[in-house]
């Protein structure tokens, strides 16, 4: 295996995550049908889904182990200003790691979203 090209999160409520992930994230949506919406981020750089689930999901922590990391342009800081202006949940303060400046938040469905300033 070269690469890992492509990943799908199932969540819960499907219409409350792509809400989520526009209107407060910032994603812009590439393509949706009524089992998935694929996202793309940052001009289209990364790309990943939220999808229905494929397996009963009910009463179980969905994001739990799982984080997405995102490289950003932007200062982590205003970023982090940003999400929590419009309501997102963050996780800790912002860290110094091998690769640069990072920050997580969480999604509804309590997914980890790192998003990264690299060096």
């Amino acid at each position: 295996m070269k690469q890992l090209t492509f990943a799908s999160l199932q969540v819960k409520n499907l219409e409350a995550s792509k809400d989520f992930y526009t209107k407060k994230i910032g994603f812009q949506i590439d393509n949706s049908n009524p089992q998935a919406c694929i996202f793309k981020y940052n001009q289209g750089q990364a790309s990943f889904a939220i999808r229905t689930p494929l397996e009963p999901i009910e009463e179980k922590d969905l994001g739990i182990g799982v984080a997405l990391w995102f490289a950003v342009n932007e200062n982590v800081e205003e970023l982090k200003d940003k999400f929590v202006a419009n309501g997102v949940t963050t996780v800790g303060s912002i860290i110094e790691t091998p690769f640069g400046k990072a920050f997580h938040v969480k999604d509804i469905d309590g997914y980890k979203l790192t998003f990264l300033q690299a060096k």
